[in-house]
């Protein structure tokens, strides 16, 4: 950065220790477990920061109904909650990290 202009080689700077920051939050982001239930909890769906499903767990009560439809819609709930509250979380820590400045590319 040794050329640039002295306001631009700290914007740079700047900017650079920003997405050390958000790679930094990311990665700790992605190690995080979101659970949420359906159902009255009958169903309960656990995701990471990744928003892979960790697990899924049916009370057996649920299947003894033998509704399929109402226990897939049990299950789509609770898998669209917990992977909406790990979206969340990520967009309101990287808010913090850039003051709520949309920077494309960034995340």
């Amino acid at each position: 950065m040794k050329g640039l202009p002295g306001g631009m080689a700290q914007l740079m700077k700047q900017a650079n220790q920003m997405q050390m920051r958000m790679k930094k939050t990311q990665d700790e982001l992605g190690t995080k477990e979101y659970e949420a239930t359906s159902g009255g909890g009958a169903v309960k769906v656990k995701v990471n920061g990744n928003y892979l499903i960790l697990s899924l767990t049916v009370d057996p009560e649920v299947l003894k109904a033998g509704d399929v439809e109402m226990l897939q819609d049990m299950i789509i709930s609770a898998t669209n909650e917990a992977i909406k509250t790990a979206r969340d979380t990520s967009a309101k820590e990287m808010e913090k990290i850039t003051g709520g400045m949309n920077i494309p590319g960034m995340f």
